[in-house]
C-alpha cells in the first residue's frame, strides 16, 4: 500500500506533464535500486530507460492512427545470474487520464510489481527464466508505450508470454478476462498457480466482441508481437473509474493481498515452466475457462469442449426423438404437441423483450434514463417484473384459450421438452459458431435432462407436489447457482459503463434487453410449472403491481441517477473544452474564427440534469455541424463522435487561446495528378490530426502507421499524437491522387492542439464554470485550439 499511496501522491500522471515523465518515473527508478540494493546473489536486475517514437494503425474506436515520441517506458529484468534466452512480461502502466489519480487504473498494479519484483529479487532460489517488468507510460494514450516497447526494445525479443494487470473498476477481485490467443497451457498455468482465482471465457467473448468501448495493452502484445498472455482487471465499482474519485484509499488492503498473491503466484510458475521457452509449440486451439464461485477454475481445450457439446446435444435430441416416436401411431401428434409448445415459448420470449424493450424506450424518451444508475434495484423491479409478468402472461393467455382441456401433467411434460428443444438447438449452433461460452448450454442440457430422467416418475402425477418441486430444484441447482454467479459478474461490469458510453446508445434497453435475457434463461425450465400448478394470477398480479408502481416511481422522478455520496460516490461525467477555432480558406485567409466552451455529458442524458444548476448553458448557441470540415469541425481528442448525439455540444462565445504552430514546409506536385506536402506542427503534448480529401481526391499514402492511411468510421482520416518531454517537432507527409483541376482544393487538414496539464489547462472563464457544477458530477476540464487549412 505504501507504493499506490506514494504513487497517486504525484497527483494525475498525464503522458507529457512532469508529474508523469519526471516525478512518476523518478520515483519508480528510486524503489527499484532500493529493491536492487537489497536483492541476493541469486538475481541480476538491470534497468533501462526507454523513450520510444513510432507509429501505429488500431481499428478501435471506429478506427485511426497513433503517433507518439519522446514517451516513459522503465524497464525491469530480472534474471538469473548467469542470465536467461527467455522471458516473461509483466505489464502495468503508471500514467492515467487527465484530472484523476488513477489508483486503481493503475497505479496499484504498478504497486503490485514493485511488491512482487521485490519479493522474487529476495529470494535466495533462481528462476530459470527471466521476469521482465515493464511499467509503461502511456497506455491511456491508447496502448503508445506498450506499441513502443514491443516493437522497439531490444528485451523484447526474449518475451514468450506475458501477464497484463489492468482495472475496469475499482479494487474487488481481479478477473482473468483475456488469454491466449490459442496456447491452453496458459490457462492452465493460472488454474495450477493462482491462489484466488476468478476467470470467465465469458467475459472474454463479451469484450473481444466490442461491446464494451475499452481495450488493454492485451492486444499491442498479440497483435504487434505476437506473444500470448493474460489480461486481468479489477472490475468492482466502475462507477468511480477515470474520475477524481479513483484514490489509493478506496482500494481495500484485501484487494491488493489478493492480487499480489495470484499474480507472484503465477509468474513463479511461468518462470520456471518448460513449456515457457518453446510456448509457439504449444499454439493449438482455444480453451474453455470458468471458475467456480471463485473456489477453482475449470479449464479445457475447445476442442474437447466441442465433442462435450455435441454430445450432449446429440443426447438430448435423442431422448426428444424417443419421447415423440413413442407411441409410433401418435408420432405425428406427439411432434405437432412438441413444436407448439417450442413456438409458443420462443413467441412468449420474443413478446417480453418487445413489451420490455418499448418500456426501457418509454422511459428514455421522458427523460428519465438512468433512474437505476445508483439503486440497481429499481432496474429489477422495473424491467425484471415487466419480463416475468409477461412471460406468465402470454403462457396463462395459452393456458386458458389454446390448451383449455388438455391434461396438466402432459403440458408440463411438453413444455420441459420444448425449453430442452430450445437449449439444445443453442448449443449446436453455438457450438458450430466456436464460442467457448457454449459451455453454459451444456449446463442447462445435461442438468435439466438427468434431472427429467431421475425423477420421470413424479412428472406424470398430477399436480407440483413438494417431493417433486425439490427434487427438481435439487437437479437444476448447479446450472441455476451458475447462471446467477454469472449475472453479477455481467451487471457488476456493465452496469457502470452505461454511464460513460456516450450519448447515443440508450443505456435503458441496453440494460432491459440484459434482464430479459437472463429472465428468459432463468424462467426457461419454470415455464412448465404455469400449467402444473393451479392459478398463476396471484403471482401475476403481484408482479404487475411492483412493476406499475415502480414505473410510475421512475417517471415521477423520485430515483435520480448520480450519487454525491462520499463513501460511494456514482458520478455523472462531463467533458468541457475550452475552443478556439479558426478556419482557412485555399489561400490562407482566415474565413471564420470563433471561441468558447464545448461541453458534452459523457451518457445518454447529455446536460439535462446539469441545466436547472448552471443556466446560463441554456443561453449559450449551439453550435452546427461544419460540413465542410472533418469531424464537423470540432476538436475531438479521440474519433468517438459517433458515440455522442451532437445536439448535446454547446459552445457560448469566449476568448481565444494561442493556437498549435503548423508549418507547411514543403509542397508539390508530383506526376502531375499527385500532391505531397510536409507539414510540421509543433504543439502541446496531446494533438489531433484530422483529414478530409476533397471531392475527386484520394489520400493514397502518408508517413504514418505502416504508410497506408486507414479510415475512421465516416469516411475522415484521424490521427492521434502525443509526446514526452523534450520530443522535437513532428514531421510527417501525406500524398493524395487528385484531379486536374482541383479549384476548391485537394484536402482538407485540420489540426486540434490540448492542454491537459498545467497553466494553460484551464482559463479563468473555464475554472468559474467548473464551479458552478454540482458535487454529483466529475467535470473534466481542458483547453484547446482547432485550425482548418485547405490545400
Amino acid at each position: 500500500r505504501g507504493y499506490l499511496d506514494n504513487i497517486t501522491a504525484i497527483g494525475p500522471r498525464t503522458v507529457g506533464s512532469p508529474e508523469n515523465e519526471v516525478l512518476a518515473v523518478n520515483y519508480l527508478l528510486e524503489q527499484i535500486r532500493g529493491i536492487e540494493r537489497e536483492s541476493t546473489d541469486a538475481h541480476k536486475i538491470s534497468v533501462d530507460i526507454q523513450r520510444p517514437t513510432g507509429s501505429f494503425s488500431i481499428d478501435f474506436l471506429g478506427g485511426f492512427t497513433s503517433y507518439y515520441a519522446n514517451i516513459t517506458n522503465v524497464v525491469v529484468k530480472l534474471e538469473p545470474r548467469n542470465g536467461a534466452e527467455h522471458a516473461v512480461l509483466s505489464n502495468c502502466h503508471f500514467d492515467s487520464v487527465p484530472n484523476t489519480p488513477g489508483a486503481s487504473d493503475d497505479a496499484v498494479s504498478c504497486a503490485v510489481m514493485l511488491e512482487i519484483l521485490n519479493t522474487l529479487s529476495k529470494s535466495s532460489e533462481s528462476l530459470q527464466h527471466a521476469v521482465i517488468f515493464l511499467f509503461n507510460g502511456a497506455e491511456e494514450n491508447i496502448l503508445q508505450a506498450s506499441h513502443g516497447f514491443i516493437t522497439q526494445h531490444e528485451w523484447a525479443k526474449s518475451i514468450r508470454a506475458f501477464i497484463n494487470l489492468e482495472a475496469a473498476g475499482v479494487g474487488g477481485k481481479e478477473l482473468v478476462f483475456q488469454t491466449g490467443p490459442e496456447n491452453p497451457w496458459l490457462v492452465q498455468a493460472y488454474v495450477v498457480a493462482a491462489k484466488h482465482p476468478f476467470a470467465s471465457v465469458v467475459a472474454q467473448e463479451i469484450f473481444q466482441s466490442g461491446i464494451i468501448p475499452a481495450d488493454t495493452d492485451f492486444r499491442i502484445y498479440r497483435d504487434f508481437g505476437n506473444v500470448p498472455g493474460i489480461d486481468l482487471a479489477f472490475i468492482e465499482n466502475g462507477y468511480i473509474y477515470h474520475t477524481e474519485y479513483d484514490t489509493s484509499d478506496r482500494i481495500l488492503t484485501d484487494s491488493i493481498q489478493r492480487a499480489g498473491d495470484n499474480i507472484l503466484a503465477v509468474l513463479k510458475y511461468l518462470a520456471t515452466s518448460e513449456k515457457l521457452a518453446k510456448s509457439f509449440e504449444y499454439r493449438h486451439g482455444s480453451v474453455v475457462f470458468f471458475d467456480i464461485l471463485g473456489l477453482f477454475v475449470l479449464a479445457y481445450p475447445a476442442r474437447v469442449g466441442t465433442i462435450m457439446n455435441y454430445i450432449t446435444a446429440a443426447v438430448a435430441f435423442f431422448y426428444l426423438s424417443k419421447k415423440v416416436l413413442q407411441p409410433k401411431p401418435r408420432a405425428v401428434h406427439n411432434l405437432k404437441k412438441l413444436l407448439t409448445a417450442f413456438s409458443l415459448t420462443l413467441t412468449s420470449w420474443v413478446c417480453t423483450l418487445v413489451a420490455v424493450l418499448m418500456v426501457a424506450m418509454f422511459v428514455s424518451i421522458i427523460g428519465r434514463a438512468l433512474s437505476w444508475y445508483t439503486h440497481f434495484y429499481v432496474s429489477v423491479s422495473l424491467y425484471g417484473t415487466a419480463a416475468a409478468a409477461k412471460l406468465i402472461l402470454v403462457h396463462m393467455l395459452a393456458k386458458k384459450f389454446f390448451y383449455k382441456n388438455v391434461n396438466e401433467q402432459y403440458l408440463g411434460d411438453v413444455f420441459f421438452d420444448a425449453s430442452l428443444m430450445i437449449w439444445s438447438i443453442a448449443l449446436a449452433v453455438m457450438t458450430q459458431m466456436g464460442l467457448c461460452s457454449a459451455f453454459i448450454c451444456t449446463l442447462w442440457v445435461a442438468f435439466p435432462l438427468l434431472t427429467k430422467l431421475m425423477i420421470h416418475k413424479e412428472f406424470s402425477q398430477k399436480g407440483a407436489t413438494i417431493k417433486f418441486i425439490v427434487m427438481y430444484m435439487l437437479g437444476m441447482f448447479v446450472p441455476y447457482l451458475y447462471m446467477l454467479y454469472l449475472s453479477w459478474t455481467v451487471f457488476e461490469m456493465f452496469t457502470p459503463v452505461m454511464g460513460r458510453s456516450g450519448s447515443e446508445i440508450p443505456p435503458d434497453m441496453v440494460l432491459a434487453g440484459f434482464i430479459v435475457i437472463f429472465t428468459m434463461i432463468l424462467s426457461s425450465y419454470f415455464i412448465n410449472f404455469i400449467y402444473l400448478v393451479k392459478s398463476t394470477k396471484t403471482t401475476l398480479v403481484t408482479l404487475t403491481t411492483v412493476f406499475v408502481v415502480t414505473l410510475i416511481l421512475v417517471c415521477s422522478g423520485i430515483f435520480f441517477p448520480y450519487s454525491s455520496d462520499a463513501a460511494n460516490p456514482k458520478p455523472k461525467r462531463v467533458f468541457l473544452q475550452h475552443t478556439s477555432r479558426r478556419f482557412h480558406d485555399l489561400d490562407g485567409n482566415v474565413v471564420k474564427s470563433d471561441s468558447g466552451i464545448w461541453i458534452n455529458g459523457f451518457d445518454y442524458n447529455g446536460i439535462s440534469h446539469i441545466t436547472p444548476y448552471v443556466p446560463e448553458i441554456n443561453d449559450t448557441i449551439r453550435t452546427p455541424c461544419e460540413e465542410q470540415a472533418p469531424f464537423c469541425g470540432l476538436p475531438w481528442i479521440l474519433p468517438v463522435h459517433f458515440m455522442f448525439r451532437f445536439r448535446m455540444s454547446r459552445i457560448a462565445g469566449l476568448h481565444r487561446r494561442k493556437p498549435a504552430a503548423v508549418d507547411i514546409s514543403h509542397t508539390s506536385i508530383i506526376l502531375r495528378a499527385e500532391f505531397h506536402s510536409t507539414l510540421e506542427a509543433v504543439s502541446p503534448s496531446h494533438m489531433s490530426l484530422y483529414v478530409r480529401p476533397r471531392a475527386g481526391s484520394t489520400l493514397s499514402r502518408w508517413s504514418l502507421g505502416d504508410g497506408i492511411p486507414v479510415a475512421s468510421l465516416g469516411g475522415d482520416y484521424f490521427v492521434f499524437y502525443s509526446r514526452g518531454l523534450h520530443a522535437a517537432p513532428w514531421h510527417f507527409w501525406v500524398e493524395l491522387t487528385a484531379p486536374e483541376k482541383h479549384s476548391d482544393g485537394i484536402v482538407s487538414l485540420a489540426i486540434a492542439a490540448h492542454y491537459f496539464f498545467g497553466e494553460d489547462q484551464k482559463s479563468p472563464q473555464l475554472y468559474a464554470l467548473l464551479e458552478k457544477f454540482p458535487n454529483w458530477t466529475f467535470s473534466s476540464g481542458w483547453s484547446c485550439t482547432y485550425d482548418l487549412f485547405v490545400f
